[in-house]
Formats: structure tokens, C-alpha cells, sequence
């Protein structure tokens, strides 16, 4: 009897944004899990499947969720939005799996909000970059505070995952406060927000200007390096080919 369990990149936005990978785990599967938002971006593609949510706060719950439909005899994906290893569902599974041996897990990727994001505002990742998110719920403030330190003392390119909620509206201007404790107010950034879905936008401002930028979970922010330029209305960070950005 086969126990598999899929941990599924769904991509950004909507069905369209999938890898054909991650479609066809989706399609073997019998059961599909996953948080609510991400659920409903899947639901009408596969109608013949179940479908498993659970809340915010719930992933624990939601993992042994999969690994008992699985131990059924089942084939599940679990989906996250973007991809599954990066603030995704991955994690947790493979953590738990050690007490499930006989379940196999495959990770499927997807494309994460910091690729499609940049695509939407230019190039602004084609030098080396970080990821950070400004959650607190699962990491304190003051490591995160420390991780922008760093990635402004280390010249990365900065993408800012999490930026805000009605819970933590502040975030965002945080962190724009920590970085300009050593980047020029004028530092080239661009918002991303609801990447691959209805409403999708995107525009480009200085780092001064995300101090007031209203906030919410569906935005992705970026932060150049002290190369990256504004060209034809573009992010784009120079990989150093020689080449003069003016």
C-alpha cells in the first residue's frame, strides 16, 4: 500500500502559476491539504478531490492531518502557497516524519513571491540577495533586526517577506528604520503586491518612502544593494559585466 505525501509549491497566484510538477503531484493525490487562502486558489481546478484547511496558527495540526489520511493508504499534497521551502509547509512535514517512517514525502518546488516579484519590478535580484521575513510570530523582533543589519552590512539585495498585518502594521516602517541606520534614504525599493492574482501591482519607490507605505500580508518589498538602479521605469541590479548603469 502506497503512504505518499506531496509538499506542493503552488506558485504565487492562482492554478495558472504552477509548475507542471506540482499539477501533476495535485492530480494523484486524493487529498488535498492546505491553508484556506491557498485552497481556494486550487479548489475549482481538481473538483473530484478532498480537501482538507485548517486556520492560521493550525500547521502542526494540519501536517498530521496528511500523515493520517496518508497512513490510510492515501496519496495527499499539501500545499503552500509560492514555494513549500521557503516559509512553506516542507519544513514542519520533514520534521515530523521521523515518527511516520513507512509515509514517503516528496517536496515539489514552486515559484516563490521573491521571483515573481522581481520579475514584476525589473531585475533586481540578479546580483546576490536575502530573504527576510518580518513576522514575529515564530522569530523574536530582535533576531530580525539583526538579520537586516547584517544584510545591509553585507550589501545584499533585500526581500522583505511579511511586511505587515492589522496586528503589525508597524513592521514594514521597522524596518525601514533599521536599514536606513546605514543606507542612503534615496536606496532604489519596489513593492510587489498580490503577485499572480486579481489586483496584481507593483511600483517602484526609495527605501524613505516604504517608512510610510501602507502595509498588508499580500505585498512582497524589495531593497536594493548599493549598485541596483532605476532604468526605463525598471529595478535592475548590475551582475557586473562591465557594463556602465547610469
Amino acid at each position: 500500500m502506497e503512504k505518499r505525501i506531496f509538499a506542493v509549491g503552488i506558485g504565487p497566484g492562482d492554478a495558472s502559476e504552477m509548475t507542471p510538477e506540482a499539477d501533476r503531484a495535485l492530480r494523484q493525490s486524493q487529498v488535498i491539504a492546505g491553508y484556506p487562502v491557498y485552497i481556494e486558489l486550487v479548489r475549482d481546478r481538481y473538483p473530484d478531490k478532498e480537501f482538507l484547511t485548517t486556520p492560521m496558527g493550525e500547521e502542526i495540526k494540519r501536517c498530521l492531518l496528511c500523515f493520517e489520511e496518508a497512513e490510510k493508504g492515501r496519496i495527499v499534497s499539501l500545499v503552500s502557497g509560492g514555494d513549500a521551502g521557503v516559509y512553506g509547509m516542507a519544513g514542519p512535514l520533514l520534521e515530523l516524519s521521523e515518527k511516520y517512517p513507512d509515509v514517503e514525502i516528496s517536496v515539489i518546488p514552486g515559484v516563490t513571491a521573491a521571483l515573481a516579484g522581481a520579475a514584476l519590478l525589473g531585475a533586481p535580484l540578479t546580483h546576490d540577495f536575502c530573504v527576510i521575513s518580518l513576522s514575529d510570530i515564530l522569530t523574536p523582533q530582535e533576531l530580525i533586526e539583526r538579520r537586516l543589519r547584517a544584510a545591509a552590512e553585507g550589501d545584499f539585495c533585500i526581500v522583505l517577506y511579511n511586511p505587515g498585518s492589522r496586528k503589525r502594521p508597524e513592521a514594514l516602517k521597522r524596518a525601514a528604520e533599521v536599514l536606513l541606520e546605514s543606507m542612503e534614504p534615496e536606496r532604489p525599493a519596489g513593492i510587489a503586491e498580490n503577485i499572480g492574482r486579481a489586483g496584481s501591482s507593483s511600483g517602484i519607490c526609495t527605501l524613505r518612502e516604504l517608512l510610510d507605505v501602507p502595509v498588508n500580508m499580500f505585498m512582497t518589498v524589495f531593497v536594493g544593494n548599493s549598485q541596483t538602479a532605476i532604468i526605463g521605469g525598471r529595478l535592475v541590479t548590475p551582475r557586473g559585466y562591465g557594463l556602465k548603469v547610469t
